[in-house]
């Protein structure tokens, strides 16, 4: 990786600020694990951010390692009682985008929870 990569995949982010809460955001749900939180740029009437409250090393799902199983799973499981207390009943969307291709422009770990509008196929 090059060094402006690793400089721009390990330096803190505005995620970081979020969770220190230097930054405001709307959040929705907190615990001692993650933090979700409403997108400023929402693509679909709920539009959530889900992130590990640690990066610890996690800029991306590419970058995951054994270590962080139990926190990738549980982004998950967080994503499953968000959309509950959303009221998407009727289904929601998940996605981790994964590099520069993918769309990423945070490089810290985030699960994009939407729903409240019909999803289309394929995505993007």
């Amino acid at each position: 990786m090059a060094d402006s990569e690793t400089e721009a995949t390990e330096a803190p982010t505005i995620f970081d600020k979020i969770v220190k809460k230097e930054i405001p955001s709307t959040v929705v749900y907190e615990d001692d694990k993650v933090l979700a939180f409403r997108d400023i740029a929402p693509q679909a009437p709920t539009h959530i951010l889900i992130i590990p409250k640690v990066k610890d090393g996690l800029s991306g799902l590419s970058k995951a390692e054994e270590r962080h199983v139990e926190i990738l799973g549980y982004l998950l499981y967080i994503a499953k009682l968000v959309a509950k207390q959303e009221g998407l009943g009727d289904g929601f969307r998940i996605v981790i985008n994964d590099g520069n291709d993918a769309g990423q422009s945070v490089y810290h770990l985030h699960v994009h929870l939407l729903g409240g509008r019909q999803m289309n196929w394929p995505p993007g």
